[in-house]
């Protein structure tokens, strides 16, 4: 079973109070530096209650690759003459996120935990690095970009990467790291279906 973190998975106060206490007062003297400090700045400019809603949609989402792997099985059902290119990229999808979860385990980054950042949804792990969403997101819009013949790479990776900021769920550079991760992978299992395609 997943663990959820008690804050985030919607513990009360009071069932926190003694660490949240004791936390604050170890952290409350600290100002913001690095990371910390731009992602509490990135939250100041764009949190608001609707850029929530929205962060947290792309949350659910993207949860364990899920909606990205359903819209290749879509894909795959509706487009029968390259069912095989279309099962292909789910497949890369789930790899591109297991992927980030082996290197997840062996870095162990944890999530930010400052006064300063503000976390909007609750997550599988506490573990932060690379960011699983950004990983498989971006994996997902190069294989789809193969395969609709147009680069959705502008449309879908930003707004995703941007959301878990918003969502303070994660530094900037576990978004940028998944971001080049799931490039890599995506990109690997691109050529390989075009390969495939091109000795049929």
């Amino acid at each position: 079973m997943l663990e959820k973190d008690p804050v985030l998975a919607g513990s009360t106060a009071d069932d926190n109070s003694d660490t949240t206490a004791h936390t604050a007062g170890a952290t409350a003297m600290t100002p913001p530096d690095g990371e910390v400090a731009v992602l509490a700045a990135v939250q100041d400019r764009i949190v608001n209650p609707t850029t929530v809603k929205i962060a947290r949609g792309m949350s659910h989402f993207g949860e364990h690759s899920a909606g990205w792997s359903a819209l290749a099985l879509v894909g795959a059902a509706v487009d029968k003459r390259r069912r095989k290119d279309w099962v292909g990229a789910a497949a890369g999808i789930v790899g591109a996120h297991a992927a980030s979860i082996a290197v997840k385990r062996v870095v162990r980054r944890p999530r930010p935990a400052h006064p300063s950042v503000r976390v909007g949804v609750g997550t599988p792990s506490r573990l932060s690095f690379p960011s699983s969403h950004a990983t498989s997101t971006t994996a997902a819009a190069v294989l789809y970009s193969g395969l609709v013949g147009r680069n959705v790479v502008p449309a879908i990776v930003p707004p995703m990467l941007a959301s878990r900021l918003v969502l303070g769920v994660h530094y900037p550079t576990d978004v940028l790291a998944g971001a080049a991760l799931g490039g890599v992978v995506g990109g690997f299992v691109r050529r390989k279906l075009n390969r495939n395609r091109s000795s049929r």
